[in-house]
């Protein structure tokens, strides 16, 4: 179900009051999300999730060259 709750928008609330940059949203959500919506983030922001993976396999998530 795409819906809204009154939870998760007061969460969303806190989180935004935060500042974080937007691809660090993104990239928590596919860490958080389930494999249907995985795929849905995945296929919105497939650089996004290529990155993820590689840095999820790299030593401290550093890419080569960082």
């Amino acid at each position: 179900m795409d819906r809204l709750n009154h939870y998760d928008y007061e969460v969303s609330r806190n989180i935004s009051a935060e500042s974080p940059p937007f691809y660090a949203l993104i990239a928590a959500a596919m860490r958080q999300a389930d494999s249907i919506n995985t795929e849905k983030l995945r296929a919105a922001f497939p650089g996004v999730y290529a990155d993820l993976v590689a840095r999820h396999n790299a030593p401290g998530g550093k890419l080569e060259g960082e």
